[in-house]
């Protein structure tokens, strides 16, 4: 009788312990995933708000859609690029802005 009740204590204990460990396994799939997948999408996130907000007049950007121009006038949410030697002026959404290419030359005072 002694025995069958220490094997069912046993028994219970490790069931305890195995629950344990799965939560401590699913914290750490929680950890890596935030760090792998959601934290560099956030500092991505960021430095492209921190490009669009530093535009100026003058900067030779490419779009996401692969039109590349120089940006002649910029407003709240929209700018106006200069493209071809023609001088097509296209009206775009800052968040169409994939890159700047090069920065415009600030005067020095």
């Amino acid at each position: 009788m002694n025995f069958t009740f220490a094997l069912e204590a046993q028994t219970q204990s490790s069931g305890g312990a195995s629950g344990l460990v799965m939560i401590l396994m699913l914290v750490a799939m929680f950890v890596i995933s935030y760090f792998v997948g959601i934290r560099p999408s956030k500092k991505q996130e960021k430095e492209n708000a921190n490009m669009r907000n530093n535009l100026a007049v003058g900067d030779e950007i490419t779009t996401i859609g692969g039109i590349i121009g120089r940006v002649v006038s910029i407003k709240d949410e929209t700018c106006v690029i200069e493209t071809t030697h023609e001088r097509t002026k296209i009206r775009i959404l800052k968040t169409a802005i994939s890159r700047v290419d090069v920065k415009a030359e600030q005067p020095e005072n």
